[in-house]
């Protein structure tokens, strides 16, 4: 199950690589839009194909086999291996990043693409490379998520992890390690917000304003750490307009 999930999510990510490379299309949006393809799909097969007929005619499939879930490290939680393997998929990242030619490469096609031109990395290949590893890490990690906490299928899956995997990529200076620990940040926000949703009354959707403003002030950090606002005076003292 685990390898047919990466497998998939490797297939699926590359749609948008070949929309990058052959027509330069923005990863970014047609990533996201494939988002709602998923689900809608997803959606179809709970709802027809795969629906569970003792299920009550609710949409959602069978419950997994138990041989089919993934093992919990610990009795009575909801913590299980794909805790583990989170560990180590940032532990192997974090080397092929800074301890190997195709990291290095990665690194450099992403950062100065006019670059890595100049210096004869074929940016293609890496950019169809770097999709297929994520999308089968992706993969990866929606098989365990189903086959742990939820252990069936269902329509939304996701309360949106996808979208909030961009700011936790931003949060982590897109750093594996980084990235961990701003996952783990993301997490209270989440359990948080869940946690106030039932005790304070407040609306779920103020944890994904709270995460969007974070994002905003990611990127105001970046700008003004890039460039400086200065307030340049003509010479009879009269304020001129302000440049960056």
């Amino acid at each position: 199950m685990m390898v047919a999930g990466a497998i998939g999510g490797a297939l699926y990510a590359l749609i948008p690589a070949v929309c990058k490379v052959r027509f330069g299309a923005s990863e970014i949006l047609t990533s996201l839009m494939l988002v709602y393809i998923a689900e809608l799909f997803l959606d179809y097969l709970v709802r027809g194909p795969w629906r569970d007929p003792n299920g009550f005619n609710f949409p959602t499939t069978a419950e997994f086999d138990p041989v089919a879930t993934v093992p919990t490290l610990i009795e009575g939680s909801r913590l299980h291996l794909g805790a583990v393997i989170a560990l180590i998929v940032v532990m192997l990242a974090t080397v092929m990043l800074g301890r190997t030619i195709m990291g290095f490469e990665i690194r450099v096609v992403g950062a100065a693409p006019r670059a890595a031109r100049f210096g004869g990395f074929d940016s293609n290949r890496l950019v169809i490379v770097t999709f297929l590893i994520s999308g089968a890490l992706a993969g990866l990690a929606g098989i365990i998520e189903v086959a742990g906490p939820i252990g069936h299928l269902q329509p939304g899956i996701s309360p949106g992890y996808g979208f909030t995997a961009i700011i936790v990529a931003f949060l982590g200076r897109l750093n594996p390690i980084g990235i961990l620990i701003a996952g783990l940040f993301l997490a209270l926000t989440f359990i948080g917000g869940e946690q106030a949703q039932i005790t304070l009354k407040v609306p779920l959707d103020l944890t994904k304003v709270f995460q969007g403003i974070l994002l905003f002030y990611v990127l105001a950090c970046d700008s003004l750490i890039l460039y400086r606002i200065r307030l340049i005076t003509s010479r009879s003292g009269v304020p001129a307009q302000g440049t960056a």
